[in-house]
Parts: C-alpha cells; sequence; structure tokens
C-alpha cells in the first residue's frame, strides 16, 4: 500500500511538473505597444515630433550634453546641481536653444538630402559629434600636427667644420 500512494505521489508531481514545463514553453501574445501620447506632454517641441517618446527625448538630450560637453543649462532656464523639476525645459530664454533647433535642422538635412545625393556613402549619419567633438564650439579645423624635432640617430656622428 505504501509502495502504491508513493508510486501516485510521484506520478502527480511528475504530471505537475510536465504542465509547467508545457505552460512555460506557451508563447505569450504580447500585448500592443504603448500608444503614443495622445496629447504631447511637453510644451513647445518645435523641431522633435509632438509624440516623441520620453526614452527617446532624454537620450537625444543626453547625446546633446556629450557631444558638445555642456550640461542641460547650456539650453535651458535652470540652475546647475537642482532638480530637474525645478527647470523651465519649456522656456527659449536661452539663445543656446534657438541654435540647437537650427543645428537640429542642418543635420536632418544633411542626412536626408544632401549626403544621399552625393551617392557612394553607405551609411550617411551626422550627428552633434560629427563636428563638435566634445567641444562647444564645432571643430573647422583637423587637428594640428604635432610639431617636434627630426630624430637624432645615435650613431650619428657630426659634421666636420671646414675651416
Amino acid at each position: 500500500m505504501k509502495r502504491r500512494a508513493s508510486s501516485l505521489i510521484l506520478a502527480g508531481a511528475a504530471g505537475l511538473f510536465a504542465i509547467s514545463v508545457a505552460a512555460a514553453q506557451t508563447p505569450t501574445v504580447p500585448g500592443p505597444p504603448p500608444a503614443p501620447f495622445a496629447v504631447s506632454p511637453y510644451k513647445n517641441l518645435k523641431v522633435f515630433p509632438k509624440d516623441v517618446t520620453r526614452a527617446d527625448l532624454l537620450g537625444t538630450m543626453k547625446q546633446f550634453s556629450q557631444s558638445l560637453g555642456v550640461r542641460c543649462t547650456f539650453c535651458h532656464v535652470g540652475v546647475e546641481g537642482r532638480p530637474l523639476a525645478t527647470f523651465d525645459f519649456a522656456s527659449d530664454a536661452k539663445p543656446n536653444k534657438g541654435i540647437a533647433r537650427d543645428m537640429l535642422r542642418l543635420a536632418d538635412r544633411l542626412n536626408r538630402t544632401d549626403l544621399p545625393a552625393i551617392g557612394g556613402l553607405l551609411d550617411p549619419h551626422v550627428t552633434c559629434y560629427t563636428c563638435h567633438r566634445g567641444s562647444r564650439k564645432p571643430a573647422t579645423m583637423p587637428p594640428a600636427a604635432p610639431t617636434a624635432a627630426p630624430p637624432v640617430s645615435p650613431t650619428a656622428a657630426p659634421k666636420a667644420e671646414r675651416g
């Protein structure tokens, strides 16, 4: 009798295990993708799409910051070191914000129209970093070559002076 009860418990446990494995293997149907904002939570968007996601907007702002070596207060009204919730991101009071919008339009035109028209470029993609390279002022010339004295050979004998 004991042996039969053990067999039943083992069979029941095996059955439950099989059901749980089968349930884990069944693909789940993903829900609908998150809907874009019906009304943009952002104010004063002039270049970004009105339905831009928070993740996309913040990622782009981080890219700006790193590409120019600046912080949020370079374009936005706020006090450095204070919480971002205290910033007035919608304000156009800082001229750099308008310049950034113009530069976004320039980069978009280059990527969509100008560079593809040149042809031969596999993946034309201009970003802020393309020119700024971590500096507020974009690079307009290649870096200067280091000036160094020509190498002196340790085995070269000095020339004798003629007199």
